[in-house]
């Protein structure tokens, strides 16, 4: 089973040579490394060309194309079975590929297999995340997989980061890469892919998540998920005509708005003790 890893490259030199060690460095060894470089500013290219490995495939936007045409690029270049995402500024554990490769073989029904993630970089930032994404890594040890996870998806993504995600290539060919913000294209893509198969979580940290302030969603003006939440659950209603879909979106924005006067109102006793 050949794997694609595809990463999308934007001015990372300090972090992309690490990034690549960590595929050359994976236990398993039928793998590819797309890297589609979107029109770096800084001696990214120059990093990657040095790598000598012919696994490694350097491709080169001409003008800057953004996050989701970058990584739609890649997907299209590659010529794996499977896509494993690896952004440019993290890490994979050694034995990452292996173990999602021994997972996809053993469940036919399964598209997207995913990991728990060591959170490092920014001291400040994985303590915030550390805590934040608490409720979710028990959540999900506490499910059976392979699960179809559609209707857990739309309160929050439960997916910590592309770094830790493989699936099924030709399920990424068929789905859409046109969020109503770039920042949110991983949870629009994850939406759409648990409609059609089921997903496996490996709750072992088999990638490292740096989080530091140059990262691309810290860099972001805009993230409100409630962009996301109907308008993705409404796409896949008008092209599977289920009525269970529909019906399900004004249930699970309800629940949401009560969510936020939760959090809204526990901020405001706080500060009021304060």
């Amino acid at each position: 089973m050949k794997i694609s890893v595809v990463t999308a490259s934007y001015n990372y030199e300090d972090y992309i040579k690490e990034t690549i060690k960590s595929v050359l460095d994976q236990t398993y060894e039928n793998w590819e490394l797309i890297i589609i470089d979107d029109c770096s500013s800084d001696n990214s290219v120059d990093v990657i060309r040095a790598f000598k490995d012919e696994r490694i495939k350097l491709f080169i936007n001409e003008k800057n194309l953004g996050l989701k045409d970058t990584v739609k690029r890649g997907i299209e270049n590659a010529t794996g079975e499977w896509i494993v995402f690896l952004e440019s500024d993290d890490i994979l554990a050694p034995d990452n590929i292996e173990k999602k490769v021994e997972i996809a073989k053993k469940y036919s029904d399964v598209n997207l297999i995913f990991n728990d993630c060591e959170f490092f970089g920014d001291k400040a930032k994985v303590q915030d995340f550390t805590i934040a994404l608490k409720k979710t890594r028990s959540l999900l040890r506490k499910k059976h997989y392979p699960k179809n996870m559609f209707y857990n998806f739309y309160l929050s993504n439960k997916i910590f980061t592309f770094s830790s995600v493989m699936v099924r290539r030709n399920d990424l060919l068929n789905i859409s890469f046109n969020p109503p913000m770039d920042c949110l294209l991983d949870w629009w893509l994850w939406v759409q892919l648990a409609y059609t198969g089921k997903f496996y979580y490996i709750p072992e940290l088999l990638t490292k998540w740096r989080l530091h302030t140059d990262s691309y969603i810290y860099k972001s003006k805009h993230y409100c998920p409630q962009q996301l939440q109907m308008k993705i659950y409404y796409e896949i209603f008008k092209k599977y005509r289920n009525p269970f879909v529909v019906l399900f979106i004004p249930f699970a924005q309800l629940v949401w708005y009560l969510q936020q006067i939760k959090k809204n109102s526990k901020k405001l006793i706080f500060n009021k003790g304060k």
